[in-house]
């Protein structure tokens, strides 16, 4: 597992490219939002050599704003994602549930880092469910579990290119109905709704344009806990976008997880999505 962070931690800060300065920030309000919809299709009538009926969505939305007042800037971030597909003969099934928030205060000081506080939140959207079970069996909901992060520490930054901060956190986790498998302590008889740690926050983030049309964007956050600094809870998102045209998208996402919390292995998800996009901002 440390080979694994090391590898993962060296491979996305490899990046070199001219800095793009705050300078091309305008003072105050900088609004950006994108709403759109994944789409992925298939029929069949009299077909011969098989074939299953199929229809899956995504819904998503990214907003950011970013407010500059040199020395301060705070960026605020959002994206939701929700998503089902519907098989013919096993109706509609939920295939991506996320909720996403980050809020950064960053003040420059004449360092090659700058100080930060961070805040963020994670949750589902709706009910998720173990369709590996027959029924199904529903293992989140809306903040059942969700996840909140504060952390103070330095950030270094390189333009829109490349940014990781580094900083000391704290770590809230609730949960209602699933209580037993994301907050409960075995150890006591009581049942826990509510888990609080403290360790060391690391998120580094990498958005790269290597054609025209083409952008590659990673995320990784690392995070571990005092009282067990052997032990990290990994994210790492990629995601490559090809812009076919205003309005039409080409997504390639990768997303590793690694969270004992959730589970002992680890988790990854992969997808290739067409998608209908609009620019709000």
């Amino acid at each position: 597992m440390k080979k694994l962070i090391f590898i993962l931690a060296f491979l996305t800060t490899i990046v070199s490219a001219q800095d793009v300065a705050d300078s091309l920030l305008k003072q105050g309000w900088n609004p950006s939002g994108v709403v759109g919809v994944n789409l992925s299709q298939i029929a069949f009538k009299d077909w011969t050599q098989g074939g299953t009926n199929a229809l899956a969505y995504t819904l998503f939305s990214n907003f950011g704003v970013i407010y500059f007042d040199n020395p301060w800037k705070w960026r605020t971030y959002l994206k939701a994602a929700y998503g089902r597909t519907k098989l013919e003969d096993q109706g509609y099934r939920t295939t991506d549930n996320e909720l996403y928030f980050e809020s950064i205060v960053t003040r420059k000081i004449g360092w090659a880092v700058d100080p930060y506080f961070a805040l963020t939140i994670r949750s589902a959207i709706t009910k998720g469910f173990d369709y590996k079970s027959d029924p199904a069996v529903q293992i989140v909901d809306l903040f059942d579990p969700g996840y909140f992060t504060e952390a103070l520490g330095f950030q270094y930054a390189h333009g829109e290119l490349f940014s990781s901060r580094l900083g000391v956190a704290i770590q809230q986790t609730i949960a209602d109905k699933f209580a037993a498998s994301y907050t409960d302590d075995p150890e006591t008889a009581e049942l826990e709704k509510f888990k609080f740690d403290t360790g060391i926050e690391s998120v580094s983030e990498v958005k790269y344009n290597f054609y025209d049309n083409m952008t590659y964007l990673s995320f990784l956050r690392l995070f571990s806990r005092f009282n067990s600094l052997d032990v990290w809870d990994v994210r790492w998102d990629n995601t490559i976008a090809a812009k076919v045209n205003n309005y039409i998208t080409v997504n390639f996402n990768v997303v590793l997880v690694h969270e004992i919390s959730q589970s002992r292995r680890t988790q990854f998800k992969e997808a290739l999505n067409i998608g209908i996009v609009y620019s709000l901002f």
